[in-house]
């Protein structure tokens, strides 16, 4: 069996990782080729291109149009050549679904793994995934019924945030390796991994840092982002630096400053109590604010269907607001014990088993039968 797998970001590429060990120990003889990043390769993964070359969103994807068409052009043309089983594509709505009607038009089945978060805007977009995908595994509970309304047969497969961290073990002294053994509260800063969304709220959390002298905080960083995109926070004394460990970090922390994304569903499994944050340029937050259908931007706030955290957008991503937040969320309370209880909930919601053994067996079955 030969699969071509595209993931185009660092996430896709840990879920990415985990499925592939999946699927090889039920097809030892399976060979891997595709997009996505150094654990998709680690895995038995052959790279074709590494995501850090396709990570870009909102403006940033219109401002780099031919970059991101001459990719696609290449990625077809490899897939032809490879003559893959299958292609399994991860995420990345915006390159996977043109990739995924491509495959269809060429009779390759196409299984897709976490798809687009088209029930949080643009909805019609369902319809197009209905006549190009032949399989759709589902990671949120709520993702499921949401397809049916389209009359789409999708699995619900559970959570992949949910391997990782099972999987994780924490590395010993990791205090003491990275100097943050101190009687002052750890604030686990996670700006997340696109430059824009970075270039935004960086330099709000260097002046959270800076007002909250009490704290010591610690951004999870990542090597292969340029060093400027951290800058701002750079030789602030009640600040360090960790690179690639963020679940290290989080297995710590007291609290933590969080931008939208996987992120907030990762610290939530932690238990660690988080504000989340996020800011984007004045046009394009307008824009989303006429197309987005939910009410929520965290994946926490999203599957409880309440407010368990609390989201701090736009204007309301100030100093002062996250500074009042972060003072509540340390202290030894109710506000922060309910918040963990609900953490509780939510673990229980998503815990189905492991979504990666789950996708690669309704892969491998539906390969069979098809």
């Amino acid at each position: 069996m030969k699969y071509y797998i595209i993931a185009g970001e660092r996430s896709g590429d840990l879920h990415g990782s985990n499925l592939v060990k999946s699927l090889s120990r039920l097809q030892p003889h399976a060979s891997f080729r595709g997009f996505g990043g150094d654990e998709m390769q680690r895995a038995g993964v052959e790279l074709v291109m590494h995501y850090n070359q396709l990570a870009f969103m909102g403006f940033e994807a219109v401002l780099n149009f031919f970059k991101i068409a001459r990719y696609m052009a290449d990625c077809k043309k490899d897939i032809l050549q490879y003559k893959p089983s299958a292609l399994i594509l991860i995420d990345y709505g915006g390159f996977n679904r043109r990739i995924a009607s491509f495959g269809k038009a060429n009779g390759i089945p196409v299984h897709y793994y976490i798809p687009p978060k088209v029930w949080a805007w643009r909805q019609n977009r369902a319809w197009q995934l209905k006549k190009s995908v032949n399989h759709m595994y589902v990671i949120l509970p709520f993702e499921k019924d949401f397809f049916k309304k389209y009359n789409f047969d999708v699995d619900y497969v559970g959570n992949p945030v949910l391997d990782a961290i099972r999987s994780f073990k924490p590395a010993e002294l990791f205090l003491e390796q990275n100097n943050l053994k101190t009687t002052q509260p750890l604030i686990a800063l996670l700006p997340g991994s696109r430059t824009r969304e970075l270039q935004k709220i960086v330099p709000v959390m260097a002046e959270v840092a800076k007002a909250q002298p009490a704290f010591h905080f610690a951004v999870a960083a990542i090597r292969n982002l340029h060093t400027e995109l951290y800058k701002p926070l750079a030789g602030l004394k009640n600040v360090s630096f960790i690179y690639d460990a963020t679940y290290d970090l989080l297995t710590h922390a007291s609290a933590a400053i969080v931008t939208s994304g996987t992120a907030t569903l990762e610290t939530a499994l932690f238990k660690v109590p988080q504000v989340v944050v996020y800011k984007a340029g004045y046009l394009e937050y307008l824009i989303a604010a006429q197309v987005v259908k939910v009410k929520f931007i965290s994946l926490v706030n999203l599957i409880a269907g309440h407010e368990v955290v609390k989201e701090l957008i736009q204007d309301k991503a100030s100093v002062q607001h996250i500074g009042e937040e972060l003072i509540k969320l340390v202290a030894q309370g109710s506000y922060r014990e309910n918040m963990q209880k609900t953490y509780d909930q939510l673990y229980t919601t998503l815990d189905i088993g492991s979504a990666s053994d789950n996708t690669a067996q309704l892969i491998v079955k539906y390969q069979n039968a098809d």
